[in-house]
């Protein structure tokens, strides 16, 4: 579970509401009547309904899998590179010892569709280019479906302050036309709930659509570099490399600090030949 997108996502609501209900210079400095001051119906059905209808709109083939992209998102380390990397070097001494055919039966137990596909190209023996080439377009399109999806939080990221704008609009002009012989007094509070919808906007933006983005973002890296791993263990895989120089060929593609914590294997020579 994603524990530090939830414990975000809860802080700024709490931030948020404590906002609006403290006033230290008050005789009651909590007042949860203020929560009322921020609820309109109206300014609800311009900002939250009108970012929905842009977004469907514009992705109506994306939308029909929010619930798949917050499992997504809320899934903790699902791409796991040291993983990756131990299995690769296990196929790695298979292949050194018995040939490539024997990898067929560790295909056969591979979760992983992708992993699955690239193990059986080399078991099949196609040719190395063509293999680098089908998985190469395979990430490529990977990451482009990908993108689609993120595109889509970042057009409710960019839509729903627009919208709250035009809530903002649409409230003055009705204040404006209201002036006419109105009672001044009412002024202040008119403005209050034209600007409502220039909140819920915001909020919109920068709690809900903004973090969503983001966290998809980053399960789009680590899927890519997992894949871009598998990738390069299976080319050296078909070439026949040592399988302790492969450990530390994949290596590369992770943080410093991470090497050190998972390269332990390959240098002890347990790995090796």
């Amino acid at each position: 579970m994603n524990i530090v997108y939830l414990i975000g996502l809860l802080l700024a609501v709490v931030f948020v509401l404590f906002g609006i209900m403290v006033d230290f210079n008050a005789p009651k400095p909590v007042d949860v009547g203020q929560l009322g001051l921020f609820f309109d119906p109206a300014s609800v059905l311009i900002v939250v309904g009108g970012t929905l209808a842009v977004v469907i709109a514009c992705y109506p083939k994306q939308v029909t899998s929010i619930l798949k992209h917050f499992s997504i998102m809320l899934k903790a380390k699902a791409f796991n590179p040291e993983k990756y990397i131990d299995e690769l070097v296990e196929l790695a001494q298979i292949a050194r010892k018995n040939g490539l055919l024997a990898l067929e039966e560790k295909a056969s137990t591979q979760t992983d569709p992708f992993f699955k596909q690239a193990i059986m190209l080399i078991v099949d023996a196609t040719d190395p280019d063509r293999v680098k080439s089908i998985l190469m377009n395979d990430i490529e399109q990977t990451s482009a479906r990908h993108q689609e999806v993120i595109a889509m939080y970042e057009r409710g990221s960019n839509a729903a302050p627009a919208f709250g704008m035009i809530g903002t609009l649409v409230g003055l002009v009705k204040m404006l036309y209201s002036l006419d012989g109105a009672d001044m007094s009412g002024l202040g509070p008119n403005m209050g709930v034209a600007l409502i919808t220039t909140f819920y906007g915001s909020v919109m933006a920068h709690v809900i659509f903004n973090p969503i983005a983001t966290n998809l973002s980053a399960r789009d890296e680590e899927e890519i570099i997992c894949r871009e791993i598998i990738l390069e263990g299976i080319m050296a895989i078909q070439s026949g490399e040592n399988p302790k120089f492969l450990r530390e060929r994949l290596l590369t593609f992770m943080k410093q600090k991470q090497r050190s914590s998972s390269g332990g294997k390959g240098r002890d020579g347990g790995e090796g030949e």
